[in-house]
């Protein structure tokens, strides 16, 4: 099978290239960059919003992964993040429509969901969230990945494309699970919310208060968006950083994250699993980001949320991938599985 490949380059990219290669693939990576190191078949750089160049690059492919796209709203003006992202989707999809090409794969992300660079509260309705959930999108990037979600629908009616966007939380590389500093901010982190959850009622709902005043002036002065260019915690509020890191970053990840392994896993089982439409999946870990208690950081920061659509167990994703396993067989191999990496599991 011959693969085309958009954003060869990147963090997921690279090791979507890496699995794929190593499979047998015959796989043509593109990017904007003038060359690369990782693994192909062929390279040549293509811009996603020039359809001439993406008919050109697409010319003889069997499948396509698009994984091209500005990855948050830091990345430039709205218009911008929503125009090469939407843009782009529509040329890779109308070209494989062209050619008759009948399999993509594209990234979306968790954030179609409206969550991590939202400018209002983010408030699921039940937990652990899945599919079903509304969205919310309230910032470009995140309404352009809910709108490449929308393109694959289309193109599934148009030309009988089927497709799955994979909806990725933050991906994090290999090399994490062996880094202490990564170990120790989790650590510091869990004794900050241990530490927290034996203060009097009234002192956490005074911080909790607090914490949610800060990160809502910042997110409604799109202290999220450009011309910010990367998050920043406010300064002298009262509280401790890891209280307003936990509320304004963690929570509204849903503490969901994955290992860049496991993404590239989850591309190839999208590529060759037997189904048809288009497809939204939530692709993240089994377990929460800190191998802490779920249903107690439910309790903490989402304490009007009662709905449960199955229990919390341990420290179970917030983020349901029941049905990214139902589909295509989606098993995170490098999960932290309650804190503790299990490879291969």
């Amino acid at each position: 099978m011959r693969v085309f490949l958009t954003g060869g380059a990147g963090l997921i990219g690279a090791a979507i290239a890496e699995r794929l290669v190593a499979g047998g693939y015959d796989l043509h990576v593109t990017d904007l960059m003038p060359q690369t190191d990782v693994p192909h078949s062929s390279y040549a750089v293509c811009d996603i919003t020039d359809m001439a160049s993406v008919r050109e690059q697409m010319r003889g492919c069997d499948a396509v992964v698009h994984m091209a796209a500005l990855r948050n709203p830091l990345y430039g003006p709205g218009e911008e993040v929503y125009r090469v992202n939407t843009i782009g989707t529509f040329n890779v999809f109308e070209a494989a429509a062209q050619y008759g090409i009948k399999r993509v794969v594209q990234a979306s992300s968790i954030n179609a969901l409206g969550c991590a660079w939202n400018i209002i509260d983010f408030q699921p309705q039940y937990l652990p969230v899945d599919e079903d959930h509304p969205l919310y999108t309230t910032d470009p990037y995140s309404f352009s990945k809910e709108q490449v979600e929308q393109i694959g629908a289309y193109y599934w009616r148009r030309a009988g494309i089927s497709s799955v966007a994979l909806r990725f939380p933050g991906i994090y590389r290999a090399a994490v699970h062996s880094n202490p500093e990564w170990h120790e901010r989790r650590a510091n982190m869990i004794d900050f919310l241990n530490r927290f959850s034996a203060l009097p009622q009234e002192e956490q709902q005074r911080q909790l208060t607090l914490a949610r005043h800060h990160c809502l002036t910042m997110r409604a002065a799109r202290g999220l968006e450009w011309p910010e260019t990367k998050w920043k915690i406010p300064e002298n509020t009262g509280l401790e950083d890891w209280m307003l890191f936990a509320y304004i970053f963690d929570r509204y990840n849903l503490w969901a994250s994955l290992d860049e392994r496991d993404a590239a896993l989850a591309v190839e089982l999208a590529l060759t699993a037997d189904y048809q439409g288009a497809h939204n999946l939530f692709i993240n870990d089994t377990h929460n980001s800190l191998g802490y208690a779920s249903e107690r950081l439910a309790q903490i920061f989402f304490p009007e949320v009662s709905a449960r659509k199955q229990a919390l167990n341990g420290s179970e994703t917030l983020v349901s991938i029941a049905r990214a396993r139902e589909l295509i067989g989606f098993e995170p191999q490098y999960s932290w599985s309650g804190g503790k990496h299990a490879e291969n599991r």
